[in-house]
């Protein structure tokens, strides 16, 4: 049995997920992180025939990729162990759920082994953009109101890093880029609704056993207006959705060229004049 601390309680954002579809979910980020690779397939030069999906949300994604032609995808839940033969897939989607994961490479890892040679891994999962104004109204009315901070908004990694975790998983041709989603709502108590209707609430190992006093609630809904309404009254919420897209090993794929290779000078392609400029150095 593993000693290594786990980030996000597994069982409780079980729950949470299912009162979430009990109660009517909010899926509009999932539509739109689907839509978003929908299209990407679409311009990648390849027809895939044995897809699998990694998702909490199995109904909508299937409904937004079926134009691309995938046939009868393979769905399986963000479990610990996905549940994914070796070598069966030519495409693994990991659907909006990565940044749940107590080992995320490991996620990564079980997907490329899952892949065939030169099968594509296209992962999508929430950056660190992602509620900067709640997680920063939550720990300025926390510090007001109780003295200290406290775990209430779940880390969200940067694209540099996030896209680190591709090579430290063994996928070539790693690529990460990102998508900003900025989301008005009536009243920062929406937002917080809405993210119930997600599950997508604090699931944090660490966090607070106890409910929010009224009294912080109150602050951060005052700071959040505050700091953050728009034009029309309305507060505005950011969430921010990085793309991870990496390809099994294969002897045939394309290989970046080694540093120093080139065989002609940039400046001769470009028709310009090369010129030395000064560096400062240290003593």
């Amino acid at each position: 049995m593993s000693d290594t601390p786990r980030l996000f309680d597994s069982g409780l954002l079980t729950r949470r997920r299912a009162r979430a579809r009990a109660t009517g979910p909010a899926d509009f980020l999932h539509a739109a992180a689907a839509g978003e690779i929908s299209e990407r397939l679409f311009e990648v030069n390849r027809r895939f025939q044995a897809a699998a999906l990694v998702t909490p949300r199995p109904e909508i994604w299937c409904e937004t990729l079926a134009p691309n032609g995938l046939g009868e995808i393979r769905t399986v839940p963000d479990a610990d162990v996905l549940e994914l033969a070796p070598g069966a897939h030519d495409l693994v989607i990991h659907g909006l759920c990565l940044h749940w994961a107590n080992d995320p490479v490991g996620q990564l890892i079980q997907a490329r082994r899952a892949l065939r040679p030169d099968g594509l891994l296209i992962a999508v999962l929430f950056g660190g953009d992602t509620l900067s104004e709640l997680r920063a109204a939550l720990a300025e009315a926390e510090a007001e109101v109780s003295g200290g901070i406290s775990p209430r908004v779940a880390p969200m990694g940067e694209i540099r890093a996030l896209g680190g975790l591709l090579q430290r998983a063994g996928l070539a041709l790693p690529v990460a880029d990102g998508v900003r989603l900025d989301v008005s709502y009536e009243t920062p108590l929406h937002l917080m609704r809405d993210l119930r209707a997600m599950g997508e609430t604090n699931v944090m190992a660490d966090r607070l056993r106890k409910p929010m006093s009224r009294a912080l609630l109150a602050r951060a809904c005052t700071l959040y207006g505050a700091e953050f309404a728009m034009s029309d009254g309305r507060v505005r919420a950011t969430f921010e959705l990085v793309f991870l897209t990496g390809w099994a090993p294969d002897p045939g794929q394309q290989k970046p060229l080694r540093p120093g290779s080139a065989v002609q000078r940039l400046s001769d392609a470009l028709e310009t004049a090369e010129r030395e400029t000064e560096r400062d150095h240290d003593p």
